[in-house]
């Protein structure tokens, strides 16, 4: 699709932004394993970050999904992933079906401060029995008087030891498991909430992730995310979003990895002449950049069918498993050029490497967007 200046001016904006707010910062987030998620949540809300395709009436820009696109790909500058992982969490994961599908009390009481950045926002779906089969989740939600009683439990939170608020998916019934789930909004700080532990993970060190227990946590009704029942659906509308933001991010820190790889080889010495005069280099980092190229335009793509109105279920699912297996393969074959400074923390390649690794598996593991493929060839068994 064809960009505009206005995409080219809120481009200049969140780059300014993470020169100044965000990657300066990044290597002390990184050792201490969290970032002050208030803090930058709400500099981000002060320019409008957080709401770039939500609604005005909130605070939100009322922007088409082409401008959170731009904001996706951006956040792929961060020198880390877990930052912008954390802010995809608040803007297209754990915010869209209730921008969409919510009361307009409950988008007031809760949608305009997570735009504002007031709130934080995590997404309450995963649990220890399951991940990428969400049809499977335990957690149940049981009506008593006019409130929803919540117990279980979710794992891998994002920002979950930070969160305001969980936007919790929750069995609302016995029904079949693709029409007995609704989405909630729960406030973290509601007794019976616990956070069970932080997780220490293997990339994504920045952003605390959190196992969560609920025990009898007493809900409004009122916060039930559009039509009970329909918490699947809004999940699986939601995923098309969640996939697609991961795919663009992977653009903007596999061109990273691109670019720290061509300015390295070409300063480091090797048998008396620069890595880069290398041919064989030449040649991978050119695959690796039309590979590169051939993923951000068929991301583009997508970003105008959601602009269209159209359903890019498909395309999104594509864009998601691409941008895992690059994430790999790109991330890899540049840190080998790096040598043995490459397994080292010091450089830039190697945070890309084992940060990538989570875009093959969050939001639907490789395998479940090859499902879904195959499904829609009509040669799934």
């Amino acid at each position: 699709m064809k960009l505009t200046d206005d995409h080219a001016a809120l481009r200049d904006t969140i780059r300014k932004w993470i020169d100044t707010e965000v990657n300066p910062n990044v290597d002390a987030w990184e050792a201490a394993g969290i970032f002050p998620a208030h803090d930058l949540f709400k500099s981000a809300g002060n320019l409008g970050l957080l709401g770039i395709d939500k609604p005005e009436q909130f605070g939100g820009m009322g922007l088409d999904y082409s401008f959170a696109a731009v904001m996706a790909e951006e956040l792929g500058r961060i020198k880390c992933g877990g930052v912008p992982m954390a802010i995809g969490v608040q803007t297209d994961m754990a915010t869209p079906a209730f921008a969409k599908h919510g009361s307009d009390d409950l988008r007031a009481e809760y949608l305009a401060p997570a735009i504002a950045g007031d709130l934080v926002f995590c997404l309450g779906v995963s649990e220890v029995g399951s991940g990428s089969d969400v049809a499977s989740i335990k957690t149940t939600a049981v009506k008593d008087g006019d409130d929803y009683v919540i117990n279980g439990g979710k794992m891998w939170t994002t920002s979950g030891t930070q969160a305001d608020v969980c936007c919790v998916l929750a069995n609302t019934s016995d029904g079949a498991a693709h029409k007995n789930k609704s989405l909630i909004i729960m406030p973290m700080d509601t007794k019976g909430v616990e956070v069970a532990r932080k997780l220490e993970k293997v990339g994504m060190r920045s952003s605390d992730t959190a196992q969560l227990y609920f025990d009898n946590v007493r809900v409004p009704q009122r916060n039930l995310v559009g039509v009970e029942g329909m918490g699947f659906i809004y999940q699986m509308e939601q995923f098309q979003l969640e996939r697609l933001w991961g795919a663009f991010s992977t653009i903007g820190s596999l061109q990273r990895a691109i670019d720290s790889t061509i300015d390295y080889t070409r300063q480091r010495k090797a048998f008396g002449k620069s890595l880069l005069d290398n041919q064989y280099i030449q040649f991978k980092l050119a695959e690796y950049q039309a590979e590169l190229d051939l993923l951000r335009a068929s991301c583009w793509q997508a970003a105008g069918m959601v602009v269209d109105g159209q359903d890019a279920t498909r395309l999104a699912t594509v864009c998601k498993l691409k941008a895992g297996r690059l994430a790999r393969e790109i991330a890899d074959g540049c840190l080998q050029f790096w040598g043995g400074m490459g397994f080292t923390e010091e450089v830039e390649i190697s945070r890309i490497w084992r940060d990538g690794r989570l875009t093959s598996i969050g939001g639907g593991a490789d395998e479940v967007m090859l499902q879904i493929l195959t499904k829609m060839m009509g040669i799934y068994s």
